[in-house]
């Protein structure tokens, strides 16, 4: 069971959409924060996810 859930979050780690989101949740975390702080949040998560996009295939070839 332990190992079925590991490689399932392993899986998802590989996906670009994962990273993506995590990225985007980290980001809309940023209102909490002073108005400084929180563009700069907003700036470098916006940069991240535009090379993660950029770097990263939209599917991975199986063959």
């Amino acid at each position: 069971m332990l190992k079925t859930l590991i490689g399932y979050v392993v899986a998802r780690l590989r996906e670009r959409s994962t990273w993506l989101g995590l990225i985007s949740l980290a980001t809309a975390l940023g209102l909490v924060l002073s108005p400084a702080q929180q563009d700069a949040i907003i700036a470098a998560g916006s940069a991240l996810a535009g090379l993660i996009a950029t770097l990263t295939p939209d599917r991975a070839d199986k063959a």
